[in-house]
């Protein structure tokens, strides 16, 4: 089996998608911002701003999956209008009571309508978390622009680079 992905963070994240520095004054807020860029980007509606934060608010603080960074997201419902994401580095981190992997200076929201397109960006975004220097870079950026550039280098190598091989068993 081949694995590959074809989503292209780069095309997936305008510019409008994306606050740098931003602040916030707890993770409710930060959530927040990463809601409201998903909205302005045409990705889903304010209610799912809403679910966002009630996830979290039901389940802790799962999102917050490696030091410093959480991806905010929630179930498919009727308030994602299409797949996206958003891109939230806070000025100052935040803490989201995740005792491994606080403060979160991180907040990428995520959106997506099904199961295969939450995939798609997820196996795109598992790029990117796994180069540290690349998830540095995008971290310190101080512009949209400048997020999305590093981006597109990370997608044009991912698109050079042979596919991964696993051999199916038998």
């Amino acid at each position: 089996m081949t694995v590959s992905t074809s989503v292209k963070l780069a095309e997936e994240l305008p510019e409008v998608a994306i606050l740098t520095h931003a602040t916030a004054a707890d993770w409710r807020a930060a959530i927040t911002l990463a809601g409201q860029a998903l909205v302005a980007s045409g990705v889903t509606t304010d209610n799912y701003t809403a679910e966002m934060v009630a996830a979290v608010e039901d389940l802790g603080p799962y999102i917050v999956i490696a030091p410093g960074l959480a991806i905010a997201h929630s179930r498919p419902s009727s308030a994602v209008l299409r797949a996206g994401l958003s891109w939230v580095s806070l000025a100052t981190p935040v803490m989201f009571g995740n005792k491994k992997n606080d403060p979160v200076s991180l907040v990428i929201g995520l959106a997506a309508p099904d199961h295969a397109s939450h995939l798609g960006i997820m196996s795109a975004l598992a790029l990117v978390l796994a180069d540290a220097d690349a998830l540095s870079q995008l971290t310190e950026a101080d512009s949209p622009a400048r997020v999305r550039e590093i981006l597109a280098a990370i997608d044009k190598k991912s698109s050079q680079d042979p596919p991964l091989e696993r051999k199916a068993h038998s």
